[in-house]
């Protein structure tokens, strides 16, 4: 049999009273420290709680599994884990695994740093989107910065858990650092350009949630980087639309530097930003279209062709009140496909005439 057991966010001191019995009875028990920190002390702590040697081991031997799922045949073994044992999806995937091979397995749940990072934070559970893990990478930082503007969109809080390893090469685990994280991102927004970050964005670091020492510091990204956060791990949380009683909670549960503030507030869709951007744009190369063309005794048809593009320019802000986004775009780029048409046909470029 093989069951997965979750020491929840206080170390080994988290393990429940059902926990310590079931491993006491098991034939093996590993111990993973790559999902999160699980230090040389728990790992003493767990042995002598149950008076024996555990077997710490690494993100390969999981993933591998066969050794695992082979030994739990035949025999009770468990898998020691960080939080609660199925928020990893290695966890998850070995044990699907595991039903496969006919080897039976049990969960035993603990509390979440996941959840426990938004409990202590104040913030309500129910408003954040998707969650997302920031890596020492540049293109990570893009897909971050990708999913908070996403979860802005929809007035949402982004929770960025960020780089955790431990490797045999290291004496101490890395931990990537919360003003690390800020600076890549913002070097993203300098490119992307989409308004969702910036020296006055609001955002929280939490660290080390559970231990003694755990910190929890809230505001502006200017602030922040200046602040020291200690060692890891870390978490970031980007905040959406806040309700007062989440204010409420950053300015007193959290070490506050500066007011909470609306994140989401301006944020716009990038085929907003488009429609905004071209349609008036469009209305004016048009309108100096017609002109141009004005005195051409063969213009008849060319008129009727700016009609429609002007009826496409409607279109495209009407899909856009009504939030049809693509419609609003294929719209505008129609419209922007006749001028374009009469453009080639007689030599001119009204998208270059001066306002």
């Amino acid at each position: 049999m093989l069951w997965f057991v979750g020491t929840g966010i206080n170390g080994y001191r988290g393990l429940s009273l059902a926990a310590v019995d079931v491993l006491k009875k098991c034939d093996v028990v590993y111990v993973e420290r790559f999902t999160s920190a699980l230090s040389d002390g728990d790992l003493q702590g767990i042995n002598s709680l149950l008076g024996k040697e555990v077997k710490p081991v690494q993100r390969w031997f999981i993933e591998d599994g066969r050794e695992i799922l082979e030994a739990s045949k035949s025999k009770q073994v468990a898998i020691v884990t960080y939080g609660d044992p199925l928020i990893a999806t290695t966890h998850s995937e070995l044990r699907a695994r595991a039903a496969k091979n006919s080897v039976r397995t049990a969960v035993l749940h603990a509390a979440s740093g996941i959840a426990s990072i938004i409990g202590e934070t104040g913030l309500h559970a129910y408003k954040f989107g998707r969650m997302v893990t920031m890596m020492s990478e540049p293109q990570s930082a893009v897909s971050v910065y990708t999913t908070i503007f996403d979860n802005l969109l929809a007035g949402n809080h982004t929770l960025i858990l960020t780089e955790y390893s431990l490797d045999e090469s290291r004496k101490e685990p890395f931990f990537l650092d919360p003003t690390t994280v800020f600076k890549m991102l913002l070097e993203v927004e300098r490119d992307q350009r989409h308004r969702i970050l910036s020296d006055g964005t609001f955002a929280i670091v939490t660290s080390r949630i559970g231990m003694d020492d755990q910190k929890i510091i809230s505001g502006r990204v200017g602030s922040l980087v200046q602040a020291g956060f200690g060692a890891g791990p870390h978490s970031v949380i980007i905040t959406g639309t806040l309700h007062f009683t989440e204010a409420d909670a950053l300015t007193t549960l959290t070490e506050n530097l500066d007011q909470p503030s609306d994140n989401s507030q301006n944020i716009k869709r990038i085929s907003t930003q488009m429609i905004e951007r071209y349609a008036p744009k469009a209305k004016q190369a048009v309108q100096q279209m017609r002109e141009i063309i004005r005195q051409d005794k063969d213009s008849k048809g060319m008129f009727e062709v700016l009609d429609n593009a002007e009826y496409y320019i409607a279109d495209a802000e009407r899909f856009l009140h009504q939030a049809k986004y693509e419609l609003a775009v294929l719209s505008i780029g129609y419209a922007e496909g006749l001028v374009d048409a009469l453009r080639f046909q007689k030599g001119i470029n009204p998208w270059n005439s001066p306002s």
